[in-house]
């Protein structure tokens, strides 16, 4: 099955693509803020508190390390939810729209 030029442009102008164009920005905004709070609040907490992230939790590890890493998890937490969320919703619904539209 191949899209026309006016399947395209119809899919375009429908209700349903900018309804998840509109879905997929807000998923991309919210995780973007969520990423960009917990890693300017790790530098923040770096350059404004360093006794706190300088403390001993071990003989040779301070409290940056872990939360150094916990930072990287979380990064990688929310690429896999992102990835979840867009192989189970967001292309379903092109699918959706693709086929509903070019029958």
């Amino acid at each position: 099955m191949s899209i026309t030029q006016k399947d395209v442009s119809k899919i375009l102008h429908s209700k349903e693509f900018h309804q998840l164009v509109k879905k997929r920005r807000s998923v991309s905004i919210l995780f973007t803020v969520l990423m960009l709070s917990a890693y300017f609040g790790f530098i923040l907490l770096i350059a404004f508190n360093k006794p706190f992230i300088s403390t001993q939790i071990g003989e040779h590890i301070t409290l940056g390390l872990p939360l150094g890493i916990g930072l990287i998890v979380f990064a990688w937490v929310l690429t896999g939810l992102y990835i979840f969320w867009a192989n189970n919703k967001y292309d379903k619904s092109v699918r959706d729209i693709k086929n509903q539209l070019t029958k």
